[in-house]
């Protein structure tokens, strides 16, 4: 088979050393700018006003007492806030209409001189409705499921004849699992500053892909791309909700239209989960059929989940059974439930963190029933191809993984009988899961510029989302240039730079690195040819991937990760503490060993949250999730996170990019739970089938044992 293009190279040694974070000064100093902190001259505040039914219509706004309030401007209101172009993206038509499609949704936007006059505005509108009835529970008879189609994977796949072969099956388990509504709750809410001047438009909002924000606030406002600016140098966490825009901008940019002044909107976090997207929840049901020396025959794992009825969003959870273990007879599939529930969207490893809790904890069930250690029936099945695609795969070091975190672990000093540890009143259990993640690599553009002072200017317009995205492209740029990196300077997340793919999907760092380095590489060859001085203006060379970082592989990409836990289970209360966890990684080649371990660890804290404290539930007669707050949705705190250790294996990988890297950002979460999970098992001996773990539901699941 044809080599790829692109073999790694090694020409530097920027890469790979752990190199602080360059805004990290700004940031502790306080002098970085969030999109909410542009103090522009005449500058007004605008507060959103939700609505307050889960489906009908709104039949009319009284705005009287919200306009006598002193210092408010103006109460949009449907039936005259400016009128937007026909999108793709149905979440955005804010106030076009008198339609209400799900509690939450924005009905009118209080605009004055002060953020706390606007909420007060905000507060004194008053809204009439009318009720249509709504339907917000998911449940796998729903008579509306369907099965989706189209986007970047197939709804359902299927290879052999799974259902003979389970049927057939020497030893057959058959289990569900449940993952609630999981909520994005980054540090920086959504917001957004929006600035007319004439017809060109300046916003300063808090997204993963500024250039994508361009491109549609350019389409919905009948502008040409290049009158529109959209600047988001320093992002406080996105997690895939900013991914792309949100109302927030566009709310503030109609407002600045109608008052004529700059209007700053920062969703308060009480209104996320309504309107920001969420990780829907998953109903799923696998059916494991193996021999009875564990080598799997048939794996079927099928998806229940819903999505809205403004966007289909598809939460793709039965994607990971296609690529972990050996099986002939292969059943992945979904159906999707519209619901009149908030837009579903990207939330960290979309799909695969709560497709691979199931499945991974219905391989540790099967381990149970086979009697085989968990971590020798993972290795058992590894298969040679990926099981989905027939693929090969560029590199896949799933079992390295699993082995040396075994060996670190102490794994081979566990006793796998259930309940076989105790501490008192506590029950010691440990836990294991293997965990992957695509290689998303997206085309993106980048100059690279030779200064007369012997300086280097990158520019691309990548998002730092708090990632180091910055620091590690400097890296890049000074590995290919062959340059110290004092000497190289970044610029990122504007939309007049050169366009880039947005932050999303582990994709960053491989996607604009790819540019950076190939523009790197040509400006070192041009300076190597180049005599004497250089002009006044330097040296400029740019690169476009377009068509390459795109291409179809004729491998299948993956990064592998393998996760250890251990767990103290409380008998008298029921509470799940985690006591340590172990990550272990094959991700290629790591750029900054720093940036690469802050991303694995941080994703493993959050997949610990996912697994013991973070859950949400749909109130149905309301309509709504109650968990609207921090107050309410328990974000795991310093007191919930144990001694965690992440590293990585060495892997070179030369079918990615000139870097040889995969993405780090997301195979933290996507074991994590699993394995937590598998740990309170084994500490219990109780399989909970439902997330998060906490102390009522384990309570419960002990007494019953009693």
């Amino acid at each position: 088979m044809e080599q790829d293009p692109h073999p790694t190279p090694r020409t530097g040694t920027a890469l790979g050393a752990p190199a602080g974070r360059r805004e990290g000064r700004e940031k502790v100093t306080g002098n970085a700018r969030y999109a909410a902190e542009y103090p522009l001259p005449g500058r007004v505040h605008a507060w959103p006003v939700p609505a307050a039914l889960a489906r009908g219509r709104v039949t009319g706004v009284d705005t009287s007492a919200a306009l006598a309030l002193p210092g408010v401007l103006a109460v949009l209101i449907p039936g005259d806030a400016p009128r937007l172009r026909e999108t793709d993206d149905a979440t955005l038509a804010v106030l076009q209409n008198d339609h209400v499609p799900h509690r939450g949704w924005c009905v009118a936007l209080a605009v004055a001189e002060t953020l706390e006059a606007a909420r007060a505005a905000a507060q004194a509108v008053h809204v009439g409705y009318a009720t249509e009835d709504h339907d917000v529970v998911l449940r796998p008879d729903h008579p509306d499921a369907y099965e989706p189609e189209g986007g970047a994977q197939p709804g359902r796949l299927e290879h052999g004849d799974p259902h003979g072969a389970f049927a057939a099956a020497d030893v057959r388990l058959d289990t569900e699992y449940r993952v609630p509504p999981l909520h994005n709750h980054p540090m920086e809410p959504h917001a957004s500053t929006a600035h007319w001047d004439g017809d060109r438009l300046t916003v300063n909002t808090s997204s993963q892909g500024s250039t994508t924000v361009q491109s549609v606030l350019a389409g919905l406002f009948d502008l040409p791309e290049e009158h529109v600016t959209v600047v988001a140098e320093h992002v406080g966490g996105g997690f895939g909700s900013k991914g792309t825009p949100r109302p927030d901008v566009v709310l503030a940019v109609m407002a600045a239209r109608h008052t004529g002044r700059p209007v700053t909107v920062a969703y308060p976090r009480r209104y996320m989960p309504t309107v920001v997207g969420h990780r829907a929840p998953t109903l799923h049901r696998l059916r494991l059929g193996a021999t009875a020396d564990g080598h799997l025959t048939a794996v079927l794992h099928e998806v229940t989940t819903h999505t809205s009825h403004v966007r289909e969003y598809v939460e793709h959870a039965a994607v990971p059974s296609r690529v972990m273990y050996t099986a002939q007879h292969l059943l992945s599939s979904h159906r999707v439930v519209p619901l009149d529930v908030p837009s579903p969207s990207w939330m960290r490893a979309p799909g695969e963190a709560p497709g691979m809790y199931a499945l991974e904890s219905a391989v540790d069930e099967l381990a149970g029933a086979l009697g085989v250690d968990p971590v020798e029936l993972r290795i058992r099945n590894e298969p040679e191809r990926e099981p989905g695609s027939g693929k090969p795969f560029s590199s896949r070091h799933l079992t390295e993984c699993l082995r040396e975190g075994a060996r670190r672990f102490g794994w081979d000093r566990r006793d796998p009988r259930p309940r076989s540890r105790t501490e008192g009143p506590l029950l010691i259990g440990t836990g294991v899961a293997a965990a992957t993640y695509p290689v998303v690599i997206r085309p993106s553009t980048a100059t690279a510029q030779a200064l007369p002072d012997g300086t280097f200017l990158i520019r691309v317009n990548a998002a730092d989302i708090g990632t180091g995205a910055r620091t590690v492209l400097a890296q890049v740029a000074a590995d290919a240039l062959g340059a110290s990196l004092e000497r190289v300077r970044t610029e990122v997340g504007r939309s007049d730079l050169p366009p880039a793919s947005l932050a999303g999907d582990s994709s960053g760092t491989a996607s604009w690195g790819w540019a950076v380095h190939e523009a790197c590489t040509a400006l070192a060859a041009r300076l190597a040819e180049h005599p004497g001085p250089l002009p006044a203006e330097g040296l400029l060379v740019r690169s476009d991937t377009t068509g390459r970082a795109d291409a179809d592989s004729p491998y299948a990409r993956h990064a592998f990760g393998a996760h250890f836990a251990e767990v103290a289970v409380d008998t008298v209360t029921g509470e799940v503490r985690a006591r340590r966890m172990l990550g272990v990684f094959a991700a290629g080649r790591i750029l900054n060993t720093r940036t690469a371990r802050s991303q694995f660890v941080g994703a493993m804290i959050m997949g610990l949250g996912m697994a013991l404290t973070e859950g949400s539930t749909m109130d149905a007669p309301f309509g709504d999730f109650p968990e609207a707050d921090l107050a309410s949705y328990h974000v795991p705190a310093h007191a919930d996170v144990p001694a965690i250790e992440a590293d990585w294996i060495e892997e070179d990988d030369p079918h990615l990019n000139p870097m040889g890297s995969k993405g780090v950002g997301e195979i933290g979460i996507v074991g994590t739970a699993a394995a937590l999970g598998n740990a309170v098992h084994h500490a219990t001996g109780i399989r909970f089938r439902e997330l998060p773990l906490t102390p009522d539901r384990v309570l419960t699941g002990l007494l019953a044992e009693r």
